[in-house]
């Protein structure tokens, strides 16, 4: 069976950084996409960013130039780096594969 584990989350001061990690198993993950959402409080989940399984990127326009989305297909991990880091970051984070979501991970940026 799929799982999908996040990491990294936690509280950081505007401006700073955190990287979160998605670990996948159970499955055959080098030939889909896979993506991070996220869903601020009171707001509709959003795509934030996705990685192909040739490697191609592609982010919301708020977070492009500050996050970077990359996957290191030997260890079945999917990161997030985020930069720059701003209030409105603020939420909680999710990987995704297919249909198969993980628990979310929590991010919490202090101005």
């Amino acid at each position: 069976q799929v799982q999908l584990v996040e990491s990294g989350g936690g509280l950081v001061q505007a401006g700073g950084s955190l990287r979160l990690s998605c670990a996948a198993s159970g499955g055959r993950f080098t030939i889909n996409n896979f993506y991070w959402y996220r869903q601020a409080p009171g707001k509709q989940r959003e795509l934030v960013a996705t990685i192909s399984n040739s490697g191609r990127t592609n982010y919301t326009d708020s977070v492009k130039g500050r996050f970077t989305i990359s996957r290191d297909i030997v260890k079945n991990t999917v990161y997030l780096q985020m930069n720059s880091l701003k209030p409105e970051d603020t939420a909680v984070y999710y990987c995704s594969f297919l249909t198969y979501w993980g628990q979310g991970t929590q991010v919490t940026v202090s101005s």
